[in-house]
C-alpha cells in the first residue's frame, strides 16, 4: 500500500488520495480533527482524526441524515457544502451551508460519539461556505460566501453576527469584501476561513476557480474591513493545479500548516499539506521560490509531529466483510437512509440489502435511489471483488455493483419469470432525466450451474502496465498517456476463471464529487415483503 508517511520521519503529498472536498481542520490538545463536504451522501460530515496531520483515520460522521425530507430522493450536487469545524468553550461545532436552505450547525462534547441534531442558524438561498468566529469581546460571527447559481452573484464575502452560543443569527447580513472590484480582482473568491493573529483578522479564501485557482489571504484590523488582499499559494512550476480551499492549523510546538485540496477530476478533491511561515505579518504557504511571498506546493517534507518509535502508519479502509451485519465507515448512502434499507444476514458476517423501489418508478434507476451504498476511490488503480447471494431476489428485483461519476456503469443480477439474468447497463441523460440502457445480458445458468452466489470483479486501470506513482502526482489536465484509467468488469467463475463483461468505462467527476464504487438492491416492485441480496464481502486491492 502506498502511504504518504514514508516511514523515515518524512511524508510525501498528497496526504489523502481520496475525495475529501473543501477540508477544514483544527487541533484540540494533541489530536487533529478534519471534516469535509458530503453533499447528498449520508451519513454526512465525515470526522477524520490524526496525531501528526499525515496519518489520518475516518472515525465518525457528525450528520446522520439531512434534515429536509426532500433528500430522501438523492439531490445530486446539493446538500452539505464546505463545512468549518471549530472548538469553543469545550464544545465541537461544525457549520455548513446548504445552498437551497441556509446555514446549519451541529455540535457535541464528544466528536467520536453522537452529534446533536442540526440547528438552522440562518435561512436563505445562495448562502454557502460559513466559518464561525468568536472574538475576544465575546461576540460571535459567521463569515461566508455566496452561490451565484442561487442568488445571482459571486466573488463576494459577507458577515453577520450570531448569538454567543453560535445557534442563531442576530444581525443583518452585509458584504465585507467584493472580489469583483477592479482594484483587487479575485475571480470567484469563496470558501473563507477566518483567524485572528497579533491584532489582525485574516480571512483565508480560495480564488480563481476550482481547477485553475489559487489561495488568497485578506487582512484587516477591523473584522468588518476594509481588507487588503494577497495571493499566498499558487501552482507555480508544480503539477498541483488549483492548490486552495482548506484550513490553517498549528501543532503543539507552534508550527503552522495549511491543509487544502487539489481537484483531480475523476478522483475528486484530494488533500495536500503545506508548511506556513510568516513574513511582514503575512502568511507564506508552501515553498516561496521566487521570494514574492507567494509559495508553490511542496512534494516532500518532515512530518509535522514527531511520533514515538513503533507507531502505526495509517490510511483509509476500503475493503469490508460487513462484520456483525454492519457496514463500515467507508460507506455512504446516495441520499437519506433508514433501517429498512438493510439488515443482518443468516451468517455472522455479511450485509443484507433489501430490494426496494424508493422512487416508485416503473424502472428503478440508481441515480434516483437513496438505497445505494457508495464509497470513495482511495487508490489511483485497483481491483475490487464483490461477492453476494442472489437466491432470494424475487421477480422484478435486481442486485449488483456500480461505478458512478457524471454517468455510471452497472452490472447486476435480475430475476425475471423465475430466471436469474446478469445484465450490464450504462446511464444516459442528465440528472433530472437519467435513464439506464442495458447493452449486454445472459442467463446466469448458462455459465454457472446452480447460481446462488456470484462474484464480480471491477478492475480500474490500464490495458498496459502503469505505475500508480505516475498517477499519484499526475496533473488533472495532463493524464497519463493522454487518457484516464478505465473500468473493466468480470464475472468470477466457480473455477476462479473470469468472464469478461465487455465493459470499458471511463468515469468523470460529477460536478464537485469524484467517481465512486457502489453496491445496491433495487426492485420494479413496491412490496411490503421485499426480496433481498446478501453481500458477503467487498475486497479492494491497490494495483
Amino acid at each position: 500500500m502506498r502511504l504518504s508517511d514514508l516511514g523515515n520521519g518524512r511524508f510525501r503529498n498528497p496526504v489523502l488520495f481520496a475525495d475529501y472536498s473543501d477540508p477544514d481542520v483544527i487541533r484540540v490538545v494533541d489530536t487533529f480533527y478534519m471534516t469535509a463536504s458530503s453533499f447528498n451522501y449520508t451519513p454526512g460530515l465525515p470526522i477524520l482524526t490524526s496525531k501528526d496531520l499525515v496519518n489520518w483515520e475516518l472515525v465518525n460522521y457528525a450528520l446522520d441524515n439531512i434534515k429536509e425530507e426532500r433528500y430522501d430522493i438523492p439531490r445530486h450536487s446539493e446538500g452539505v457544502w464546505a463545512p468549518a469545524i471549530r472548538f469553543h468553550d469545550d464544545m465541537f461545532y461544525i457549520y455548513y451551508g446548504m445552498p437551497d436552505e441556509g446555514y446549519y450547525v451541529v455540535r457535541t462534547k464528544d466528536p467520536l460519539g453522537k452529534w446533536d441534531e442540526p440547528v438552522c442558524v440562518l435561512e436563505g438561498k445562495g448562502l454557502i461556505d460559513p466559518c464561525p468566529f468568536w472574538d475576544d469581546d465575546g461576540k460571535a460571527y459567521i463569515v461566508h460566501g455566496y452561490a451565484k447559481s442561487r442568488i445571482g452573484f459571486k466573488s463576494i464575502l459577507g458577515i453577520f453576527e450570531m448569538s454567543p452560543d453560535g445557534l442563531k443569527a442576530v444581525s443583518e447580513d452585509h458584504f465585507i469584501f467584493d472580489g469583483n472590484d477592479p482594484k483587487h480582482p479575485a475571480v470567484t473568491i469563496e470558501g473563507p476561513k477566518i483567524y485572528k493573529r497579533d491584532g489582525y483578522y485574516y480571512i483565508w479564501a480560495p480564488a480563481g476557480g476550482v481547477r485553475p485557482g489559487y489561495q488568497v489571504v485578506l487582512r484587516s484590523r477591523d473584522i468588518h474591513g476594509p481588507y487588503e488582499i494577497r495571493t499566498v499559494l499558487d501552482q507555480g512550476r508544480s503539477v498541483i493545479n488549483g492548490p486552495h480551499q482548506g484550513g490553517l492549523v498549528d501543532t503543539e510546538d507552534g508550527k503552522e500548516y495549511f491543509l487544502h485540496f487539489q481537484d483531480r477530476g475523476l478522483y475528486g478533491r484530494i488533500c495536500h499539506l503545506q508548511p506556513v511561515s510568516w513574513k511582514d505579518e503575512w502568511p507564506v504557504v508552501g515553498d516561496d521560490k521566487t521570494g514574492t511571498g507567494c509559495g508553490e506546493p511542496v512534494y516532500e517534507m518532515d512530518i509535522p509531529v514527531k511520533r514515538d518509535a513503533g507507531y502505526e502508519r495509517t490510511y483509509l479502509s476500503s475493503s469490508d466483510d460487513f462484520e456483525g451485519g454492519k457496514y463500515g465507515l467507508m460507506w455512504q448512502w446516495l441520499g437519506n437512509h433508514n433501517s429498512s434499507f438493510y439488515g443482518k444476514t443468516d451468517k455472522e458476517n455479511g450485509l443484507r440489502l433489501y430490494a426496494l423501489n424508493l422512487s416508485k418508478e416503473k424502472e428503478p434507476v440508481i441515480w434516483k435511489s437513496a438505497n445505494v451504498l457508495t464509497q470513495k476511490i482511495i487508490y489511483p488503480l485497483f481491483d475490487c471483488d464483490i461477492s453476494f447471494r442472489v437466491l432470494n431476489l424475487k421477480d422484478g428485483d435486481r442486485a449488483g455493483v456500480c461505478m458512478t461519476g457524471g454517468q455510471y456503469i452497472t452490472a447486476y443480477v435480475e430475476r425475471t419469470n423465475g430466471d436469474l439474468e446478469l445484465k450490464v447497463a450504462k446511464s444516459v441523460g442528465g440528472d433530472g432525466d437519467k435513464k439506464e440502457e442495458v447493452f449486454s445480458s445472459f442467463l446466469l445458468k448458462e455459465v454457472i450451474k446452480d447460481p446462488e452466489d456470484i462474484s464480480i470483479r471491477m478492475r480500474f486501470g490500464y490495458d498496459e502496465e502503469v505505475s500508480g506513482v505516475d498517477l499519484y502526482y499526475q496533473d488533472v489536465n495532463v493524464p497519463y498517456s493522454g487518457k484516464n484509467p478505465h473500468l473493466s468488469m468480470y464475472l468470477i467463475l466457480p473455477d476462479g476463471g473470469l468472464k469478461d463483461l465487455s465493459v470499458n468505462f471511463e468515469p468523470l467527476d460529477h460536478t464537485w464529487v469524484g467517481a465512486k464504487i457502489g453496491i445496491f438492491a433495487l426492485s420494479k416492485n413496491v412490496a411490503k415483503d421485499p426480496g433481498f441480496a446478501d453481500f458477503h464481502y467487498v475486497t479492494v486491492n491497490e494495483l
